[in-house]
């Protein structure tokens, strides 16, 4: 696990405070934790024992990083749509992928609300933070952070990236019907998981969907579906990840009731600081995959110190990559974001 001062250091700047060294946090998941392990990735999610190896692995060689959200607990996007009955198509070199519903959007209001006790694979994620929690994640780590996909990038799982999108304008009561059922879902998988938890500090929302909104769209479907989910979580560090390029909502973005914002490569950090003030503190933002996988050490530690340089005197600031970790990103690149924040 990261070490006590890492970790002390990213709970103040994700607090709005000023560290005393930047924190280093990063996203990582399936895409890339199966390969960095030289694991199959199938066994990554078939063997429980071999997935705890690799995360405890990844905070042994990583003290100084702290991995977001921590002992991720995740079948690629497949825990929550499954609970809708979206098949999933498991792969052997990357998460699985998702076959969505072939359902019209006058059927979307008779969506069931599935529970996360019962449903699709969230059982299997509940199940298994509970052993965790009850002695398999040895001390002293702890899982403080939980996790879903946001109701958006739920909503395209399920009912298809194109049709749903389509239908932001041709069928708002359609959407909206299909959001409300989307939203409960992803705050009663967020409890859910938190109840699990000895020591709770936070929920991480990850939604790359609203940045393909028009501003009066994200305002009217996007805004207010997050900010019902953010809102459900009050007193907890809310945590929300979009890294599709969205500098046409930065004016919007402010209004989102969440802590930290991790955004894309593409977006100044400077810019997204003076658009979202001191209230959100930001976790950003070197390139994943044209730096942070496919760099060169030198040149990642260039891009970490610009990125720490535009931070100022570094209040909520955060030292991250633009997004997840990328596929393939090697541990000599890890280690050069580290000696930036040094």
């Amino acid at each position: 696990m990261a070490n006590d001062t890492s970790w002390e250091n990213f709970l103040i700047a994700a607090r709005g405070g000023v560290p005393s060294r930047p924190p280093v946090a990063l996203i990582v998941d399936s895409p890339w934790l199966p390969g960095f392990a030289n694991m199959h990735t199938l066994d990554f999610f078939l063997y429980p024992d071999r997935w705890l190896a690799a995360h405890l692995a990844l905070d042994e060689r990583f003290p100084e990083v702290v991995f977001l959200p921590g002992f991720w607990v995740e079948y690629g996007m497949a825990n929550e749509p499954t609970a809708f009955g979206a098949r999933v198509m498991w792969r052997a070199d990357a998460p699985p992928a998702m076959r969505h519903l072939d359902l019209p959007p006058e059927q979307w209001a008779d969506l069931p609300r599935p529970d996360p006790h019962s449903d699709g694979l969230m059982p299997l994620v509940l199940r298994r933070l509970a052993n965790l929690e009850r002695g398999e994640l040895p001390e002293p780590h702890r899982i403080r952070i939980v996790a879903a996909r946001g109701p958006l990038a739920l909503a395209t799982h399920v009912l298809g990236a194109t049709p749903f999108l389509e239908a932001t304008a041709a069928e708002p009561d359609a959407v909206e019907a299909a959001l409300d059922i989307f939203t409960d879902t992803v705050i009663g998988f967020l409890r859910a998981q938190l109840d699990c938890l000895r020591e709770p500090v936070g929920v991480l929302v990850l939604d790359d969907i609203p940045g393909m909104l028009s501003p009066r769209a994200f305002d009217r479907i996007a805004l207010p579906a997050l900010n019902r989910i953010f809102d459900s979580f009050d007193g907890l560090l809310r945590i929300y990840h979009n890294d599709t390029p969205c500098a046409h909502l930065l004016p919007r973005l402010s209004a989102l009731n969440c802590a930290v914002f991790n955004f894309s490569h593409e977006m100044d950090l400077a810019e997204v600081r003076a658009a979202l003030g001191p209230k959100i503190a930001l976790l950003g933002n070197v390139a994943p995959l044209d730096l942070l996988a496919r760099g060169a050490p030198d040149q990642v530690e260039a891009a970490a110190r610009a990125c720490i340089a535009k931070a100022g005197d570094g209040r909520g600031f955060i030292l991250s990559a633009g997004g997840g970790v990328s596929p393939g990103t090697p541990a000599a690149n890890i280690d050069a974001l580290i000696r930036a924040a040094t």
